[in-house]
């Protein structure tokens, strides 16, 4: 009999081996004149030099599927041990998995394209290198943004995530609310934070955030920057100024990805400045790598009512030229 370790690095132990190590018990049961055990992150299996290679392989394919999908069930190790069974590892498990799902996210949650617009960002992402998606409140701007990202990090497609936005005061002063600068800013970013909660089990979101794989700052922070093969999003596009946008889009550097979200009817800068969104949105309609992605009242996904609230103020400000007339 040998032995062999395998150490689990990057992984939440509990999505991986199941609650209280489930998905190991059901790869014991299925070779039972091996041994495999886990204590903390180190699987220790202990059998025939055959066995254990079919051990290994399938716990690489564990491996692989955790790193798409986030989470592994009982179920899914018994379709992997089948396919064990028949030698064909090789083949991707049954899971529900279409042409909609962007990624697999906690607590075995399905991340999933729900409008033609979304479709529209995610295909745009894919063949541009800066995609800008406008549009108003609840259309999953952010949401979709950040699916994009994460799945890019998942793929090994790019080796960190930035997130940032301008902290513009809506109606309060920051110098006035509690805490140190971070817990002044955290707000303006909660919403970054709780699309992350949803796709990234909690241990490794931390692990990413304080090894800075995941970087979620303010806008102010990205001067003097080059993010190299990085997926950066700039949400709230709509409260930069144009200098501000000019200086987050020259961040860029080799192999990095960028998308821009705002809502260009809820303005938060002083009347005197301009929206350096709008300004893009006009100056940079014509260059080859950018794409542009509108989204509108169909693409809402929060409650009903706020699709007729979208409604009732686009007809009210379509109404104000013609009163002005």
């Amino acid at each position: 009999m040998i032995e062999k370790v395998i150490t689990l690095d990057d992984v939440s132990l509990v999505d991986f081996l199941g609650v209280e190590n489930a998905n190991i018990r059901e790869m014991a049961a299925a070779f039972p004149m091996s041994k495999i055990i886990s204590r903390g992150n180190e699987i220790t299996i202990r059998g025939t030099s055959g066995e254990i290679v079919r051990i290994t392989d399938l716990l690489e394919s564990l491996l692989q599927h955790y790193q798409k999908y986030g989470k592994i069930t009982p179920d899914h190790v018994k379709t992997m041990l089948n396919r064990n069974l028949t030698a064909d590892l090789s083949a991707e498990p049954a899971l529900v998995d279409d042409d909609d799902v962007l990624l697999y996210g906690t607590k075995g949650g399905v991340i999933k394209i729900r409008t033609a617009n979304q479709r529209a960002m995610v295909e745009a992402a894919k063949l541009n290198d800066i995609v800008f998606a406008v549009g108003p409140a609840g259309t999953g701007k952010t949401y979709t943004a950040v699916a994009i990202a994460v799945r890019a990090l998942k793929n090994k497609e790019v080796r960190k995530i930035i997130i940032t936005r301008p902290a513009v005061e809506a109606g309060e002063n920051l110098g006035f609310l509690p805490g140190d600068l971070k817990e002044k800013i955290d707000p303006y970013l909660r919403a970054i934070y709780d699309a992350l909660d949803d796709m990234i089990p909690a241990e490794k979101l931390k692990l990413f955030i304080e090894n800075r794989t995941i970087e979620i700052a303010p806008l102010a922070y990205m001067r003097g920057r080059t993010l190299n093969h990085a997926f950066i999003l700039l949400d709230e596009a709509q409260n930069t100024t144009s200098m501000q946008i000019k200086m987050f889009l020259t961040r860029m550097g080799p192999a990095s990805k960028t998308i821009i979200t705002g809502d260009v009817t809820q303005i938060d800068l002083p009347k005197h400045q301009r929206s350096g969104l709008g300004d893009a949105l006009g100056l940079l309609k014509d260059i080859d790598g950018i794409a542009f992605v509108e989204l509108d009242g169909r693409d809402v996904v929060r409650h009903r009512l706020v699709r007729d609230i979208i409604h009732a103020y686009e007809r009210a400000e379509n109404a104000e030229p013609a009163r002005a007339r």
